[in-house]
């Protein structure tokens, strides 16, 4: 998500939005739906906490979950964090801001990474009846369909996942990550990346331009994101039930996007593998090279959970958890 901020801000002709305002959509589901997101909760390992500690020898990491986007509610968190946090003596984050900063200088001379530069477009790829659907939502992100058309689909179907509310927010890119990159700069802490841009966007480009555009076709309903959603996982994320967020996203995406259950796992189970389990894997060659040190592991809460997930693979690395708090 702040990768893809930085994009939008780059690059989008702004208009006014309305401020989010959404409401909690766990506070309005049914019974039967309640029931569903629990069970596909449990047996999750490791499903709360934003604060992990992992321990194995002299090395000990503060394993903090991050939500990319601003929550003025933060401010208290950050606060009781810094103490803690202070005294270490590395922070690695997904990207650093020196090399997010970079990359914007170099994206505002060069779209390219982000733009169908030869050949067909998407009004060519896409059938009619799902490209006017298609761009009718672009252009509630004040994406004009000539502008739309050039885009490779893979950024369109994260560009979707932003309500248009957001789009217009100057302090949109002051999450956790940011706010804890401040307490690191404060302090004078070298900060180091988990990864290059580069090599997340060549993932995505792994994908023929025919594959991109037939999943953008499946899924383009259930990538669409909104206020509500937007408060959702704001709320959910300050709760520390990180695995809830994950699997709430899945169930709302099965039921938006009209394909049969099937037919979703297939498509979940790439953007899983993709997004989260081949990432994670990375950086865990990176941060089991942290040695006789304290550190501090900042990436996006949903990393934390599951098999895949971070501290489950710390665990299975010989590492010592408990959880601290946020």
């Amino acid at each position: 998500m702040r990768l893809l901020i930085c994009f939008i801000l780059l690059i989008l002709p702004i208009s006014a939005h309305a401020a989010c305002e959404g409401r909690d959509l766990r506070a309005h589901m049914s019974t039967q739906a309640k029931a569903e997101l629990q069970r596909a909760v449990e047996g999750v390992p490791y499903p709360d906490g934003n604060h992990w500690i992992a321990t194995k020898g002299d090395t000990v990491l503060h394993l903090i979950g991050t939500l990319h986007i601003n929550d003025p509610r933060m401010g208290a968190v950050i606060d009781r964090l810094t103490p803690a946090l202070s005294e270490v003596d590395a922070f690695y984050f997904e990207v650093t801001q020196d090399e997010m900063n970079v990359f914007e200088q170099n994206l505002a001379k060069d779209l390219s990474p982000v733009l169908i530069t030869s050949g067909p477009t998407l009004i060519d790829l896409l059938p009619e009846e799902d490209w006017a659907a298609l761009s009718a939502a672009l252009a509630e992100r004040g994406i004009p369909g000539w502008m739309g058309a050039k885009m490779r689909p893979w950024f369109i179907g994260m560009m979707l996942g932003v309500p248009p509310c957001l789009i217009e927010d100057p302090d949109a890119q002051y999450g956790m990550d940011a706010r804890l990159a401040d307490v690191a700069t404060e302090y004078g802490i070298p900060q180091y990346s988990l990864e290059r841009i580069e090599d997340v966007m060549a993932m995505f480009d792994s994908y023929s331009l025919e594959e991109q555009v037939q999943s953008l076709i499946r899924l383009s309903g259930a990538l669409q994101g909104n206020d509500d959603q937007l408060a959702t996982m704001a709320n959910a994320y300050l709760e520390e039930k990180h695995a809830e967020i994950i699997q709430l996203a899945r169930l709302q995406g099965m039921e938006q996007s009209g394909l049969d259950p099937d037919a979703f796992d297939a498509e979940w189970q790439g953007f899983e593998q993709n997004l989260l389990v081949q990432r994670n894997t990375n950086w865990m060659e990176h941060i089991l090279s942290i040695s006789d040190q304290t550190a501090v592991i900042a990436v996006g809460a949903g990393h934390l959970s599951d098999h895949h997930g971070l501290l489950k693979l710390l665990e299975q690395a010989g590492y010592s958890l408990s959880r601290a708090p946020f």
